[in-house]
C-alpha cells in the first residue's frame, strides 16, 4: 500500500512541520486502508468543524455530498434501465404492434456486453493493485452462497447450450438474436460467477463514482434477466394451463396460445423436442441464479465507500453433528414432496375426477407440512423468549437486505392466499377441494409470518460459544511407587486458556505425563504428594456443568429446527418451480375474479413466492451454521 509524503510515519514518530502531527498519526491508524494518504494533511477535523482545522471540517462534510449524489444518480440510472426493459417485455407479452422478441433480446444483449466490459476492467484494475491492502466485508459473499450460485450458474450454462441447439434446429425461421442471446448469456454467466467469487466481499474506495454506475448496472441487468426468465417460464406454464382447461371442456377460453414451436420444420426433430422440453425444466435454476446474483451485487454497491469496523469475525462452519432428527424428518418431507409433485403432474388435467383427487392430495400434504413448520417455528421462538441474549444491532447491509427480502417476497404468497380466501367466501358453489384450500391458505400466511420472525431474530442474536470447544481432561499423576495412575478431574478447561487468563501456569503434556510447567524437583515432589489425594468437584463446577448442559440442549433443539425448516423450504420450492401450481388448476379463483385478472395476479405474485422459499432456505442454512 502506497503512503504519500514523508511528514508522518506509522511507527509513532511525529509528523514534521505539523503542530499536531501525533494527532494526524492517530487518525491514520483509526481510519486505515486508503485513508493513510491524509497523514500529511494535519489533524482530522471534528464533527462540528471547529477544532483541529477550522474550515477543514466543513470541507470534509462538503466532500460527502458528491458521494451521496453519486449514489442517487447511479440508482436512478439503474431504475431507468429497468423500467425501459420492463416496458419492452410488457409490449412483447401483450403482442404490441411493432414490438417483437428480438427487440427484448437485443436490449438484454447490449446490457450484458456493457456489464462484461465493466467487469473485465474492474478485474484487471484490481489485479494490477493486488499488493494493496483492501478492506473486506466479512458478512458478504459467504462461501456456501458462492457455491450455490456456482451450481445454479452451471445449470444455466446447460440451458444456454439447449437454447443454442434449439436455434440451430430452427435457424431457418428464427431471428439471429435468438442465437446470439444464449451465447452472450453463457459468457456473461462465466464472467459474473468469477467476479462474484473473487470480489463479492470488496469494499470499493477508489473510482467510486464510476464503480457505483458499473455495479448498479450489473444489479439491474440481472434483475431484467430474471424478469425475462420469469416471463418466458410463466407464458409456458400458462399455455399448459390453457391446454388442460381445453381438454377438460372449458370452451370459453378464447385467448390464443402463443410462443409455441416456430413455423418451420426442425432439421433434427428428436433433438429439438428434447431441447424444447429441457429448457423449461431448467428455467427455475436460471431464475434463482439471477436473483441471487443481483442481491450479491446490491450488497457490493451498498458497500462502496463504506467505513468498516475491524472486528474479529468467527468463522462459520457447518457440522452435521447434533442435527440428526431434524435432518431425517426434513429428508422424509423432501422425498415425499418429489413423489407428490410427480403424481400431481401426472393426474392433473386428465379428467375432472383425477384433477380433484390431485388437488385434494396436494392440499392435504401441504397442510401437514405447513402445520409441522408452524409448530417448529413456535417452539424456536419460545426458546428465544426464555433466554436473555443481546441482539447484534451493528450496521450490516447484507443482513438488512436478507430481512427485507424475506418480508417483501413473502407478500407474493400472502397475496395469493388472501385471494383464495376471498374466492372461497364469495363463491356460489364450493367443490370438495375448496375446504382443503381454505386451511392451506391460512397456514401459508401463518407459517411465513412465524418463520420470518425466527430467521430475522436468529440472524440478529449473538450466539455464545459452547461445548464444542470445551475439553474435559484426565490428569495423570505420579504415585509413590513411580507408576502412572489416571486421576479424573472434573474441572472444565475452556480451550486450555482459563488457567492462563487467571494467572495460572498451563499444563504441559509430555508423553503420558501431565505436569505443571515449572523447573526443578519441587514440581515433581508436589505432584507426588498430591498423587493419591482425591479430586472432588466443587459446587461451582456442577453449576457450570448444569448451565452448559442446558445451553447445549437448547442449541441442539434450535439446530434441529433450523435443519428441518431448511429442508422443508427446499421441498416447498419444488412444486411451484416445476409446474405444480394449484392456484392455476383449481378454477375457483378464476370463476370469482375472472380468468385474465386472476392469471395476471398469479403471474405477478408466483415468482416472489418461489424466490421466498429459496431465500429462506439460504437464510436458514446460515442460521444452522451460526447456532
Amino acid at each position: 500500500m502506497a503512503v504519500e509524503g514523508q511528514e508522518g510515519s506509522l511507527d509513532g514518530s511525529p509528523a514534521k512541520g505539523k503542530k499536531s502531527g501525533g494527532g494526524a498519526k492517530k487518525s491514520a491508524r483509526a481510519e486505515g486502508g486508503w485513508e493513510l494518504e491524509q497523514v500529511a494533511e494535519g489533524p482530522p477535523p471534528s464533527p462540528d468543524g471547529t477544532k483541529g482545522g477550522g474550515g477543514r471540517g466543513r470541507l470534509a462534510l462538503l466532500r460527502k455530498t458528491p458521494e451521496k449524489n453519486a449514489e442517487i444518480l447511479s440508482s436512478q440510472y439503474g431504475l431507468h434501465l429497468f423500467l425501459a426493459g420492463l416496458l419492452l417485455m410488457f409490449a412483447w407479452a401483450v403482442h404490441a404492434k411493432g414490438f417483437s422478441k428480438s427487440a427484448v433480446l437485443s436490449y438484454l444483449i447490449t446490457l450484458m456486453l456493457l456489464q462484461i466490459l465493466w467487469m473485465a476492467w474492474y478485474i484487471c484494475r484490481r489485479y494490477a493493485h493486488k499488493r494493496l491492502i483492501q478492506d473486506k466485508d466479512t458478512h458478504a459473499g459467504a462461501r456456501w452462497l458462492k457455491c450455490a450460485i456456482a451450481l445454479f450458474a452451471a445449470i444455466t450454462l446447460i440451458m444456454d447450450a439447449f437454447k443454442i441447439g434449439y436455434f440451430v434446429g430452427y435457424s431457418d425461421c428464427l431471428s439471429v438474436t435468438e442465437g446470439i442471446f444464449p451465447a452472450t448469456h453463457a459468457v456473461h454467466t462465466l464472467m459474473q460467477v468469477y467476479f462474484l467469487w473473487c470480489h463479492a466481499k470488496d469494499i470499493i474506495q477508489s473510482f467510486k463514482m464510476l464503480e457505483r454506475f458499473g455495479v448498479i448496472h450489473s444489479v439491474f441487468t440481472n434483475l431484467l434477466l430474471w424478469t425475462n426468465g420469469v416471463l418466458t417460464e410463466s407464458k409456458h406454464q400458462l399455455n399448459e394451463h390453457k391446454e388442460r382447461l381445453i381438454t377438460l371442456g372449458f370452451g370459453n377460453i378464447t385467448i390464443e396460445l402463443d410462443d409455441h414451436e416456430p413455423q418451420c420444420n426442425c432439421t433434427t426433430t428428436f433433438l429439438c423436442s428434447i431441447f424444447s422440453e429441457g429448457i423449461y425444466y431448467l428455467y427455475p435454476f436460471n431464475i434463482e441464479y439471477h436473483i441471487m446474483a443481483s442481491t450479491m451485487l446490491y450488497v457490493l454497491w451498498k458497500n462502496i465507500g463504506r467505513k468498516v469496523e475491524h472486528l474479529q469475525q468467527h468463522k462459520i462452519t457447518f457440522k452435521f453433528q447434533g442435527k440428526t432428527l431434524g435432518t431425517i424428518l426434513g429428508l422424509i418431507v423432501f422425498t415425499t414432496t418429489i413423489a407428490i409433485v410427480v403424481v400431481y403432474l401426472f393426474q392433473i388435467g386428465r379428467s375432472k375426477i383425477q384433477s380433484e383427487v390431485a388437488l385434494i392430495m396436494f392440499y392435504s400434504y401441504s397442510i401437514a407440512v405447513l402445520t409441522m413448520m408452524c409448530v417448529a417455528g413456535i417452539v424456536a421462538l419460545l426458546i428465544y423468549r426464555l433466554e436473555e441474549k443481546s441482539l447484534d444491532v451493528s450496521k450490516n447491509p447484507a443482513r438488512k437486505l436478507d430481512a427485507d427480502l424475506l418480508v417483501g417476497t413473502a407478500s407474493g404468497s400472502w397475496l395469493l392466499s388472501w385471494g383464495s380466501i376471498l374466492a372461497i367466501i364469495c363463491a356460489d358453489s364450493h367443490p370438495t377441494y375448496t375446504w382443503y384450500n381454505l386451511p392451506f391458505s391460512i397456514l401459508v400466511i401463518a407459517e411465513k409470518y412465524i418463520q420470518n420472525l425466527f430467521i430475522i431474530e436468529s440472524t440478529h442474536r449473538e450466539h455464545e460459544k459452547v461445548n464444542d470447544d470445551i475439553k474435559t481432561i484426565r490428569i495423570l499423576t505420579v504415585s509413590n511407587g513411580n507408576t502412572l495412575s489416571p486421576a479424573p478431574s472434573y474441572k472444565e478447561i475452556y480451550n486450555g486458556m482459563d488457567g492462563i487468563q487467571n494467572g495460572e501456569s498451563p499444563y504441559m503434556f509430555n508423553g503420558n505425563n501431565c505436569l505443571p510447567e515449572s523447573s526443578g524437583s519441587d514440581a515433581l515432589d508436589e505432584d507426588k504428594s498430591q498423587g493419591n489425594a482425591p479430586v472432588t468437584p466443587s459446587t461451582s463446577d456442577f453449576s457450570l456443568y448444569s448451565k452448559t448442559s442446558s445451553v447445549n440442549n437448547k442449541r441442539n433443539i434450535l439446530q434441529n429446527i433450523a435443519a428441518f425448516l431448511f429442508l422443508c423450504n427446499l421441498s416447498l420450492w419444488i412444486p411451484p418451480a416445476f409446474g405444480c401450481r394449484p392456484e392455476y388448476d383449481n378454477g375457483l379463483e378464476e370463476m370469482v375474479f375472472g380468468f385474465e385478472p386472476w392469471i395476471n395476479v398469479v403471474n405477478l405474485a408466483m415468482p416472489f413466492s418461489i424466490f421466498y422459499r429459496m431465500h429462506s432456505a439460504a437464510s436458514l442454512f446460515e442460521v444452522i451454521c451460526k447456532t
